[in-house]
C-alpha cells in the first residue's frame, strides 16, 4: 500500500465509488444484494493494494456480505413502504437460510482463491443469462410452496450465497417468480432475505478468518476489510433507496437485459482472472 501514488489512489477510490453506486442502485431496483458487482470491484481493489493472493477473494466475499447488511436494511424498509415484503415467506425460510449460510462458510473458507474466482465466474454467467432471457418471461402462476421445498431451497440459497459474497437476491427472485409471486413482491422479499444472509455470513466470515485462518491482511477483521466497508457503505445505502423507489416508476425489461449483459462481461473478466492466477 505504501507504493501507491496519488493518481493510483484516486483511480482506486473512483472505481470503488462507481461500483458502490451501481451495486446499491441494483440492490434496490432488482432485488440483488449488490454483491455480484461488489465482489469483483473489491477484488480489483485488493489486487491494486497487493493483498495476499491466498486471501484476496475471501476478503472480497466477506467484505461484500458485510456491506450488504445496511444496504439490505434500506432496501427492505423502502419496499415495506409499498407493502412489497412477504414476511411470512422470510420467516419460513429464516432458520434454513441460516443453516445454509453456516455450511456455505465452511466451503468458502476451504476453497482456494482460484476456485472461488471460478465459482463466481460461472455464477455470474448463469445469472446474466437469466436476466437477459428469462427474468421477464416468467408468468404469474400462483402455486403453493411446500414446506419441504422451502427447507431445501432455503438451505441451498444460504449455502451458495456465502462463497459468492451475495445477498441471495439473484437466487431468491427467480425462485419466487417461478412460484407465481409478483415481481415487486419477489424483489422486496429478496431484500429482506438478503439481510439474514448478509448478517449471518458476515459473522461466520469474521469467525472463519479470525479463528480458522488467522488472517493478517491490513485493516481487516477476519475476512472483512474495514476500508472496503467504509468506502462502500455510505454510497450503497443512498443508492439502494433510490433504486428501490425507481422499481415502482419504470419498466425494468430493458434494464434487466442491460444488467444481464454487464454480468456476462463480469463473468468473462472473472474467467480471464481465473486462468491468470491458476
Amino acid at each position: 500500500m505504501e507504493n501507491l501514488n496519488l493518481s493510483e489512489i484516486v483511480n482506486l477510490l473512483t472505481v470503488l465509488g462507481i461500483a458502490a453506486a451501481v451495486a446499491g442502485f441494483m440492490a434496490g431496483l432488482l432485488g440483488v444484494g449488490g454483491g455480484i458487482i461488489m465482489v469483483p470491484a473489491l477484488y480489483y481493489a485488493f489486487t491494486v493494494l497487493d493483498f495476499d493472493l491466498v486471501t484476496r477473494m475471501h476478503l472480497s466475499v466477506g467484505t461484500s456480505l458485510a456491506i450488504i447488511i445496511p444496504t439490505s436494511i434500506i432496501s427492505t424498509k423502502t419496499h415495506m413502504e409499498h407493502d412489497a415484503v412477504d414476511f411470512n415467506m422470510v420467516k419460513s425460510f429464516g432458520i434454513f437460510i441460516v443453516l445454509g449460510v453456516i455450511c456455505g462458510t465452511f466451503l468458502a473458507v476451504s476453497l482456494k482463491t482460484p476456485a472461488l474466482v471460478l465459482f463466481f465466474a460461472i455464477f455470474s454467467f448463469c445469472v446474466g443469462l437469466f436476466f437477459i432471457f428469462l427474468r421477464e418471461q416468467l408468468m404469474d402462476r400462483p402455486k403453493k410452496i411446500s414446506e419441504l421445498i422451502k427447507k431445501i431451497s432455503g438451505i441451498l440459497i444460504g449455502f451458495i450465497s456465502v462463497p459468492l459474497g451475495i445477498g441471495g437476491g439473484s437466487l431468491m427472485v427467480p425462485f419466487m417468480r417461478t412460484f407465481g409471486y409478483d415481481i415487486r413482491k419477489s424483489i422486496g422479499t429478496a431484500a429482506a432475505v438478503g439481510f439474514l444472509i448478509a448478517l449471518t455470513g458476515s459473522i461466520t466470515m469474521i469467525t472463519g478468518g479470525e479463528i480458522i485462518d488467522n488472517v493478517k491482511s491490513p485493516f481487516s477483521f477476519g475476512y472483512i476489510n474495514l476500508l472496503g466497508f467504509l468506502v462502500f457503505v455510505p454510497v450503497t445505502m443512498v443508492m439502494a433507496r433510490i433504486g428501490a423507489k425507481v422499481v415502482y416508476k419504470i419498466n425494468k425489461k430493458l434494464l434487466s437485459k442491460i444488467f444481464g449483459c454487464f454480468l456476462l462481461l463480469v463473468s468473462v473478466r472473472s474467467f480471464v482472472e481465473y486462468f491468470n492466477i491458476n
